[in-house]
């Protein structure tokens, strides 16, 4: 098996030694060293994977239970391995997003937790998703554990800080190189068959419709490629025709949500056959809709964007004036803006800028060449 259907068992394996009583923490640590074990003799491949994982994990459990000496009362209980008996196939992962979506952790903390229990990250690539050094993110991933492990299973995250992690699973999904997206639209799938809220089904929508517009956001070197440069005919419009579906269903409930409010602003940019004729005019209200429902910085610099489409860069430029000058990507759109504005000398440097703070290296380059595009048209003077 290769490394992506080896990961793809993890929540199973990791949801068997759960419910023969190993506590959280240390159960994900057995399952990631069986699986590096797994890695290691690829070349002689078990006939049945999960049952090999279950089995070399359970004991991985057992010793690391062994050389815990404040855990030796517990031997009595967990000494006896049960008999060896294929894994029932039941998908634990859904179950597992709740667990690690602990009422007593930081949104920042269950994301970490849930890209190495469930997504099967290593701990570098989380770190070096959250630009940070690994050392420190292995140090907020074990404490989560110790949060999980030390309050028990008992206690599962709610269905908000689930549908919070599974959003931010899938956003994430875009940036390693082991694709999330496409699990966590599964899992807010079943999310969808267990819970009757409208939002559940706005955030399924939501993924959906931007999920749909993933052809078109990458160069084939990885570059960005920006909304309004997108080949629409490479969008998934059977996709997008599902999202608006949800949606509509879930507006019908009059009970509008974030995630609702945001996939009406995704399906509006979907509607639209070419940029030209997106509705920014719909798009501001919906962003004025968002902002009554949760006030942050990243939806003021989104709506100066809209504005700016709708009611010209000025108006634009005054709407990103309500946005701290720290936030990342503000210079990228305050750059944006001036060029509408014709102010190119201050577009260029603020283009600059923004690659200098730019989070990876694929909004970097994008940042630089628009900064060069603008430096070329002030050298040849096409303004």
């Amino acid at each position: 098996m290769n490394v992506s259907e080896l990961r793809a068992l993890v929540p199973r394996v990791l949801g068997v030694l759960v419910r023969r009583g190993a506590d959280f923490a240390t159960a994900e640590d057995a399952v990631q060293e069986a699986l590096i074990a797994a890695l290691d003799r690829a070349g002689d491949p078990p006939d049945d994977a999960q049952a090999w994982l279950v089995t070399v994990a359970w004991r991985k459990y057992l010793d690391l239970v062994r050389s815990d000496a404040s855990r030796r009362t517990r031997e009595a209980v967990v000494d006896l391995e049960p008999e060896g008996a294929p894994a029932a196939a039941t998908d634990e992962t859904l179950q597992l997003y709740f667990l690690c979506a602990h009422p007593d952790l930081t949104p920042s903390s269950a994301i970490a937790l849930t890209l190495r229990a469930v997504g099967g990250l290593t701990t570098r690539q989380i770190a070096t998703a959250y630009l940070v050094p690994e050392r420190t993110m292995a140090q907020r991933i074990s404490r989560a554990k110790r949060v999980v492990a030390a309050a028990g299973v008992d206690r599962p995250g709610d269905v908000v800080t689930v549908m919070r992690v599974l959003y931010l699973v899938f956003n994430e999904g875009y940036s390693g190189d082991v694709d999330l997206a496409a699990e966590a639209i599964r899992l807010t799938r079943q999310l969808v068959a267990l819970v009757d809220d409208p939002e559940v089904h706005g955030l399924l929508a939501l993924m959906l419709l931007h999920h749909a517009r993933r052809a078109g956001r990458t160069r084939a070197d990885g570059g960005i490629v920006p909304l309004a440069e997108q080949d629409r005919s490479r969008w998934d419009r059977a996709l997008i025709q599902e999202g608006v579906t949800i949606l509509q269903a879930a507006l019908a409930h009059d009970r509008l949500g974030e995630y609702q409010a945001q996939a009406a602003i995704a399906a509006l940019h979907a509607d639209a056959p070419r940029v030209e004729e997106t509705d920014w005019v719909q798009i501001v209200e919906w962003y004025d809709e968002l902002l009554g429902i949760t006030d942050t910085p990243i939806i003021r610099l989104n709506r100066a964007v809209a504005v700016g489409e709708a009611d010209g860069a000025p108006a634009g430029l005054a709407a990103l004036a309500q946005v701290d000058d720290d936030l990342p990507r503000r210079d990228a759109v305050a750059a944006h803006l001036h060029e509408r504005n014709g102010d190119l000398e201050l577009a260029a440097s603020l283009y600059a800028s923004a690659a200098r703070k730019a989070p990876d290296i694929h909004e970097r380059d994008h940042q630089i060449r628009q900064a060069a595009r603008v430096h070329e048209q002030l050298r040849s003077g096409r303004w």
